[in-house]
């Protein structure tokens, strides 16, 4: 890490490209009528990845947020909501397609034993993810918020029923209104989150750039696109501690990288999280400290 020094610098301040592309796929989903500004959709993202990253959240915490601030920001929460859940929707989808491509070009790179044992567990892991995926899908288009007020209205008082029921009911329409917008939507949403997925490839080639390490791109995009599987197998670890470390030893020695070398390279994404990830979260309470304060304030006759 010594070593990476001052590389830090660029290696956080790139991992601005792969979010912004992340903001504008989530920025397609939502309807145009209500649809934030670029720059507000950005700096959403940015709070919602660093509450993610950083607290123990289950990888879904900073999607809730991410609605109530939309919402603040004058979309209706039922589209809020919506967008928010097909925008996972599509994130998931194009995280299996940019594994799959990493698994393919690894194949392509080598066919040692070695090779053939990660890439069968990894495929393994990724037939799972696309199992759960359909299921998600098929439960989005059945309902699946007025299935969950049916399960959570028997641990609500009576008197919220009503209110939660139908808040439900408008999200799931809402949700079914995204995939109704048409094809055109969930593709450029779809292409702006691949763009995302490939570019983070670049923070990896940088890295090994610093450590006097250089790879090429291709390489670079086979250890981000398996990292990256990782990463979403193990969403119930707060920010995957431990397992990306591993991952990158693991797949790092499928290239002759040392141990400490592929350390490195998850260090150095350890510290952008943190640089990047405790200023969000410094905003974000900052955000809903100064609308507690306005709630609070008198109203004038």
């Amino acid at each position: 890490m010594l070593v990476v020094g001052w590389w830090l610098i660029p290696i956080t301040s790139f991992h601005l490209v792969p979010l912004v592309f992340s903001a504008l796929s989530w920025r397609e989903l939502i309807p145009a009528a209500s649809r934030p500004y670029g720059f507000t959709v950005i700096w959403i993202r940015w709070i919602r990845e660093s509450i993610n990253s950083l607290l123990p959240v289950a990888s879904i915490g900073g999607d809730v947020a991410s609605v109530r601030l939309a919402h603040l920001q004058g979309v209706p929460a039922a589209q809020a909501a919506a967008s928010m859940v097909v925008d996972t929707t599509v994130g998931v989808v194009t995280q299996l397609l940019f594994v799959l491509s990493g698994v393919g070009l690894l194949l392509l790179r080598s066919s040692e034993r070695n090779t053939l044992v990660i890439a069968a567990m990894v495929m393994v892991s990724t037939g799972i993810l696309i199992v759960a995926t359909v299921a998600f899908v098929f439960f989005q288009h059945r309902g699946l918020f007025a299935g969950f007020a049916k399960v959570a209205g028997s641990l609500l008082p009576e008197k919220w029923h009503s209110a939660f029921a139908s808040s439900a009911l408008a999200i799931d329409d809402a949700v079914a209104a995204a995939y109704r917008g048409g094809g055109r939507v969930l593709w450029r949403a779809s292409l702006f989150r691949l763009m995302g997925w490939a570019a983070g490839a670049g923070e990896i080639w940088l890295v090994m750039q610093s450590l006097g390490h250089p790879i090429d791109v291709v390489d670079a995009f086979i250890l981000e696109s398996l990292s990256s599987g990782v990463r979403a197998a193990a969403f119930m670890v707060p920010g995957a501690l431990g397992a990306l470390e591993g991952s990158f030893v693991l797949f790092g020695a499928l290239f002759g990288l040392p141990s400490d070398t592929a350390l490195a390279i998850s260090l150095s994404k350890r510290v952008r999280e943190l640089a990047l990830g405790v200023p969000g979260l410094l905003v974000w309470h900052w955000i809903e400290g100064h609308y507690l304060l306005r709630r609070g304030e008198p109203k004038a006759p």
